[in-house]
């Protein structure tokens, strides 16, 4: 411990009051913080169980002069946070991760860059700003997938391109904002790997774990990685820690890879924050994600966590609750008599379909069991097997 750590008893505040503000918030409570959020939505999951919820808008100066007093230190849950807010804060109270670090994760322009100046592959990509860079776009790039250069998540603001037209009617699609075209790449596995960094340079990490997305949403999370070779996990760890100390990261970082079809792995995006695919570690590990991010925030010990079950993590979208036409409660009964089951719902107050509701954490003894569980437990909700 440091001196400048900040113990439990004192405030930490979090900009967004989505699930992973809620979790974040909960990590808090139970080490001993108490806790501030700021978001405008007055039924927003992380400001229904914080001490404090400060329902104003991200740049609204009297909301972040409200935050401020109340915290001795101050996070973020997603990364369209407002940058300049995170300036703001930054002035007056430690911030972290750092509104520069949050910039670079806002634009997959920037981020890309960011992967070059780690050392880190990444899949060839061209910048289109302006009619001259698109029709400059080299055909090697061809087929792939344009996607928005800010803002897009969970597969929104994303478009497979075929060809030229396609590419100049995916543009305008849009909105002719600026966007990178990816070439498309021959996947065979996708991983992803959660770091932690302190201020003093300290680096812990999540293991490897192996993700299956549908529709470009996370659908199952299994860990450890059942098809990634040990020295593709330590490539992929080595990355991810690059990645963070290129950025003088302080914070939890997750950095998402494929692993194409010949064996090699690029780097395809990362978050400044805990991520979905690191929620079995409330449930599988000593040290969960949110925890490392209350440890790196306050300046405590960081401590490399470990997984002490083989852990299966299902995503729950609001499909779930509308399977025939009507809503209807998913059978829970049902998926909690089956063992080492884990339900975290995020007390949202309606179901959408696509909508991230929750995520139900299956944990076993071994990664063969833990499959087997997951599998009943999806074949109950309805959802696919993996």
């Amino acid at each position: 411990m440091t001196p400048r750590s900040i113990l439990p008893g004192a405030t930490l505040g979090v900009m967004g009051g989505g699930q992973l503000g809620r979790m974040f918030v909960q990590a808090a409570q139970e080490m001993g913080y108490f806790t501030a959020v700021l978001d405008d939505d007055p039924t927003s999951p992380a400001g229904l169980v914080a001490h404090y919820h400060i329902a104003t808008d991200y740049l609204d100066e009297q909301g972040l002069a409200q935050l401020m007093q109340r915290s001795a230190a101050i996070t973020t849950e997603f990364e369209n946070v407002p940058a300049g807010a995170l300036v703001t804060l930054g002035a007056h109270r430690p911030v972290a991760p750092t509104a520069d670090a949050v910039a670079v994760c806002q634009d997959r322009a920037a981020e890309k860059a960011q992967f070059r100046r780690s050392g880190v592959p990444c899949a060839p990509f061209a910048l289109i700003d302006t009619p001259e860079r698109l029709a400059a776009v080299d055909g090697a790039l061809l087929p792939g997938i344009l996607k928005t250069a800010r803002l897009g998540y969970d597969g929104k603001g994303q478009v497979r391109v075929a060809d030229r037209a396609a590419l100049a009617a995916a543009w305008h699609q849009l909105g002719n904002v600026p966007c990178v075209l990816e070439q498309l790449l021959p996947l065979a596995l996708e991983l992803s790997v959660v770091v932690a960094r302190s201020a003093s340079g300290d680096v812990v990490r999540l293991p490897v774990q192996q993700n299956l997305h549908r529709d470009g949403i996370l659908a199952v999370t299994q860990v450890p990685a059942p098809d990634a070779t040990p020295a593709l996990q330590q490539q992929a760890a080595d990355a991810a820690a690059a990645l963070a100390e290129s950025m003088a990261y302080v914070g939890v970082l997750c950095v998402e890879f494929f692993i194409l079809s010949d064996g090699r792995l690029v780097a395809n995006e990362m978050a400044p924050r805990p991520h979905n695919s690191g929620h079995w570690s409330i449930d599988g590990a000593d040290i969960s994600q949110f925890e490392l991010q209350v440890r790196t925030l306050t300046g405590l010990p960081l401590v490399a966590p470990r997984q002490h079950s083989a852990a299966v993590m299902l995503n729950l979208l609001g499909d779930l609750w509308w399977r025939d036409g009507t809503e209807k409660t998913p059978p829970w009964a049902a998926v909690l008599a089956l063992p080492g089951v884990h339900l975290h719902l995020y007390g949202k107050t309606s179901a959408r379909p696509g909508r991230k509701m929750g995520h139900l954490t299956l944990t076993a003894a071994t990664p063969v069991e833990a499959r087997a569980t997951a599998l009943q437990a999806a074949a109950l909700l309805g959802l696919p097997a993996f």
